[in-house]
Formats: structure tokens, sequence, C-alpha cells
């Protein structure tokens, strides 16, 4: 079976938990921006956590179903609509052939992921179904989803049937907000920073500007000044890292981010808190709180038991 685009969004793409092992070679993992919300709904389904799902931006077009479809919605709520009845985030449902997904307001958030039982259909490029946008390679011949495209979905063997008023508990969904505070561990370089910077970073608020993509969010906020002007050799960097930029300002690296690069590294983003980031827009704002290291890791743990349990729910529930 197949989903077509009936109106294309103003950026849809298929992305999957990103390609790995090749930042050696320069290139970047990718992905969706925000991971908690891809693995929820495709472990909902049944499906393997790194299915490929479509990320959507609002305004985001409308899809259609040429067969009965298990679906469900994660991360922003655009205000989903199947063949005009509301269709809740975190829930799954069962779309009959020839059902119109449609997204008629944003309520909150950014990013929106749409996932359907079994996973979408497209060739992977090393390893990933991602869209490498800057490349034009994985996903969907490389870009964009535009009006017209059909993408085929699969449903892999013995995948057992699901009930379609599943639904995910808010315990496990990321606390999104305008305004969240995200925890970070120290980087290698903020005793570069003076004094008076260090405890700007830690106490004051920061906003993200209208220059921010999928490669990074550009920060405004007091500037924040180095103790010494001496150059980087450039260094690796990741999803998260916060680098402050020549001007005093800072960037958060995204998921298109650079593998390398030579700018101080100040502090990483906690992986659980970098879905809070994903889902801001222009002018929403962002605090930041240290963690210690053996902290960042007790609450990803926490996080990993917690989605185990609801994978053995989700296969149980099958099996009743």
């Amino acid at each position: 079976m197949s989903v077509l685009i009936k109106k294309e969004g103003i950026l849809t793409t298929v992305q999957d938990l990103g390609r790995t092992g090749f930042r050696r070679l320069g290139i970047n993992p990718g992905g969706v921006m925000d991971t908690t919300a891809a693995r929820l709904i495709n472990v909902l389904l049944g499906n393997d956590e790194n299915a490929a799902v479509l990320e959507m931006h609002f305004p985001s077009g409308e899809i259609c179903f040429d067969r009965p479809t298990v679906f469900a919605i994660g991360g922003a709520d655009f205000g989903a609509q199947s063949n005009g009845l509301p269709a809740v985030t975190w829930k799954a449902y069962m779309a009959e052939a020839n059902t119109s997904l449609r997204f008629s307001a944003k309520a909150s958030g950014e990013r929106c992921y749409v996932a359907v039982r079994g996973g979408f259909r497209v060739p992977e490029w090393l390893g990933s179904k991602s869209t490498n946008l800057a490349a034009t390679f994985g996903g969907f011949h490389g870009g964009r989803l535009r009006a017209g495209d059909s993408i085929d979905t699969r449903t892999e063997p013995g995948l057992s049937p699901i009930d379609d008023h599943s639904f995910i508990s808010p315990s496990l969904i990321p606390r999104y907000s305008r305004f969240p505070t995200v925890r970070v561990v120290i980087g290698g370089e903020f005793d570069r920073l003076t004094a008076k910077s260090q405890n700007t970073f830690r106490n004051e608020n920061f906003v993200i500007s209208m220059n921010s993509d999928r490669m990074g969010f550009r920060l405004l906020g007091e500037s924040l000044n180095r103790v010494d002007p001496l150059e980087m050799v450039s260094s690796a960097v990741g999803f998260g890292t916060i680098q402050l930029l020549p001007d005093g300002q800072l960037i958060v690296l995204m998921a298109d981010h650079q593998t390398s690069g030579g700018y101080p590294r100040i502090a990483d983003v906690i992986k659980q808190d970098l879905p809070l980031l994903a889902q801001l827009g222009p002018n929403d704002k962002v605090a930041f709180h240290p963690v210690a290291v053996r902290e960042a890791e007790n609450i990803s743990l926490e996080f990993e038991r917690n989605l185990s349990l609801l994978k053995t729910a989700v296969r149980l529930s099958a099996i009743t």
C-alpha cells in the first residue's frame, strides 16, 4: 500500500533516527529532530523504533492512505483531522481506505511526526532512510515531499495486529513548552568564559532567533565573553552541542549539524531534553540548567526503562 501526498506542506521529509558511523568521513547523522516523538509512536504501533516516519512543519499539507492503515501522530500538535474527525497526538488510529489526514491549526510545537504500522518503504543510504537535504540523498529521492508523491509502506512479516485505541502514557511524553529549562552538561571550553559570562549562561534566558534551522538554533541574549581570544583547532561536535560564536552569541547544533567545529564548546544538551529544543521556534525562549554527567546518564536510563515497559505492553496487547 502507499501514502499519497495530496497537498504538500512547507517542509515534509522522510526521516528515521539517523545514519551513524560515518562522521569520520564528514557525513553527519541527520535524522529526526525530535527523536523521542519518533521512537514513541513507532513503538506504539509495534514498529522497530528506527522505522522511517514523516517529519512535518506547519502548514503541513494533506496525505491520503489508499488502504486501511494504523497510524499515530507525535510531537507537535497541528490539529490533525482524519476524514474530518480529530486525531490527537500519542494515540493509535485505524484509518479506512482513502482516508485523508489533514492538519488545520498549530496548537503547539514546531515538528509533527506521522508513523504508520510497518513503516515507510524508501531506499536506505548508508544504512539510514533519513533525508539529507544538503546532499540530496536518502528519504524520498533526497528531497522534501511534494504534491503527487506516493510513498510505499510496508507490513513486516509476523507483525501482530494492534489495538487502534492504544495510547502513550503522559509520563513518557516530553514536557514541551515555549520556554523550557533545558538540562546541559558543561563543555570542554566552558572555563574559557569569564566568570560573569559563566554566570550569565547559568542564570539568564535566551531567545531562538529567526536564523535557525535543522542545522542549528542561533540564540539571542546577553553577549558572552572569553578570557582569551585564542583560536581553537576544530573538534568533534554533536546534536545538542552549544558553541560560542565570535559575536558573543550562542548556537545549539541540531540534527543536521556539521561533524566538527572550531568554536568553543560551552555545553551539551542532555539527550532527553533535545526534544524540548526541537519543538521550539523563532522568538521562543530557553534557559539552561547544568547537571552532572551521572545525573544525565540516570535520566536517560530511566527513560529507556520506561520505553522498554511500553514495548512489553504493546507486545502483550497484540497477543491478547
